[in-house]
C-alpha cells in the first residue's frame, strides 16, 4: 500500500507539472496586458517597468516557467497582480467556502439518489422507479445555474425563507452559514443527485442479477437482509469514484453558481482573477484545484482495496 501511494504521488506531481504548462502556455494567449489592468489608467513608464519586472514578465516566456514551476515546489505560487497579497494566501482563504458547499451539495445529493437510486433498482418497472428515471432524466437536462435563479426567485423574492446571495462562515455563524449555502448547494446538488441515481440504479441493477444474489435468495433470506449485506457492498464500489469524481468536479466547477450567489470561493476567486488579468491568482486557483481532484483519485483508490479486497493495490 505505501509503495502504491508513493508511486501515485509521484504521479500526481507529473500530472501537476503538465497543468501548470497547459495553463501558462494559454495565459500567454489572453489579449491584454495584465500590468496595465493592475495599475489603472494612470502610471507612469517607470513604475510600469517596476511592476512587470518584480513579477518576472520582462524575462522570457522559458525563464517565467521555469521559475513559476521552481517556486511552486516550495509552496510558492506568487503575487497577486492586484492585491500584492501571496497567492497561496488568497486561495487557502478562499477554499473553506468552496469546500463546504460542495460537501453540503453532495451530502444533500447523497440523501436523495441514494435511497431513490436503491429503491428504483429493487423495484424495477414500478411507479417509483418511472419516477426516479423522470427526476434524473430531468435533472441531467437542465443546468444548475437555472436551479439557481428559480430558487432565488421562489425561496428568496416569493417565500422570503432564504437569503438570495451572502456569505456566513460555518465557525462564526453555523445556522446563518446553513441559511446561505441551502439554496447554492440544492442547486448543485439536485443536479448531481440526478446524475448518481442513474449510476446507483444501474451498479444496483447489475449486482442484482448476479447468481451469488440469487442463492442468497434462494435460501430464503428475506430481501431486505439481501439487498443490504450482499447488494449494497458490492454496488458501492463503483458507486464511491463516481461520488469522489463529482466532489472533486464541484470544488472546481461551481464558477457559475458561486458567482451567482456571491459565494466567495474559489470559483468566484477564479472568475475575477480572469476578469483582472491576474495571472498568478488564476494558475494558482487551477493548480490547487488540479491537486484536489488528484487527492480525490488517490483516496478512490485505497477506497477500492479496503471495499474489496479482492481488487487488489497494483
Amino acid at each position: 500500500m505505501t509503495r502504491f501511494v508513493l508511486r501515485r504521488l509521484l504521479q500526481s506531481v507529473v500530472v501537476l507539472l503538465g497543468v501548470t504548462l497547459v495553463v501558462f502556455l494559454l495565459l500567454q494567449l489572453v489579449p491584454g496586458d495584465p500590468v496595465r489592468v493592475a495599475l489603472g489608467t494612470r502610471f507612469d513608464q517607470q513604475t510600469y517597468d517596476a511592476l512587470r519586472e518584480r513579477s518576472g514578465l520582462d524575462r522570457p516566456l522559458v525563464a517565467q516557467y521555469a521559475s513559476y514551476v521552481g517556486h511552486a515546489l516550495t509552496g510558492d505560487l506568487g503575487v497577486s497582480f492586484r492585491s500584492g497579497q501571496p497567492v497561496t494566501t488568497i486561495v487557502l482563504e478562499r477554499l473553506p467556502a468552496t469546500l463546504s458547499l460542495a460537501v453540503t451539495a453532495v451530502l444533500l445529493a447523497l440523501l436523495v439518489a441514494f435511497p431513490l437510486g436503491v429503491l428504483s433498482a429493487v423495484r424495477s418497472g414500478s411507479a417509483l422507479d418511472h419516477a426516479a428515471r423522470v427526476f434524473s432524466q430531468f435533472g441531467v437536462s437542465v443546468p444548475d445555474f437555472w436551479m439557481g435563479i428559480m430558487g432565488i426567485l421562489l425561496f428568496a423574492g416569493v417565500l422570503g425563507w432564504l437569503p438570495p446571495s451572502g456569505y456566513v462562515a460555518l465557525t462564526e455563524d453555523p445556522a446563518g452559514w446553513a441559511s446561505h449555502v441551502l439554496l447554492p448547494a440544492a442547486a448543485v446538488g439536485l443536479v448531481t443527485a440526478s446524475i448518481l441515481t442513474r449510476f446507483i440504479r444501474s451498479s444496483v441493477l447489475e449486482v442484482l442479477s448476479e447468481d451469488y444474489v440469487r442463492t442468497a435468495e434462494a435460501k430464503g433470506l428475506r430481501s431486505r437482509i439481501v439487498v443490504v449485506r450482499h447488494v449494497l457492498r458490492n454496488a458501492l464500489i463503483p458507486v464511491v469514484t463516481v461520488v469522489a469524481v463529482q466532489l472533486a468536479s464541484l470544488i472546481g466547477g461551481v464558477i457559475v453558481i458561486e458567482v451567482l450567489f456571491a459565494w466567495p470561493g474559489v470559483g468566484r476567486l477564479t472568475y475575477d482573477a480572469v476578469q483582472a488579468r491576474d495571472y498568478p491568482v488564476l494558475q494558482g486557483a487551477v493548480l490547487f484545484v488540479a491537486a484536489l481532484f488528484l487527492l480525490m483519485n488517490l483516496l478512490v483508490d485505497v477506497l477500492y482495496a479496503r471495499l474489496d479486497p479482492r481488487i487488489g493495490v497494483r
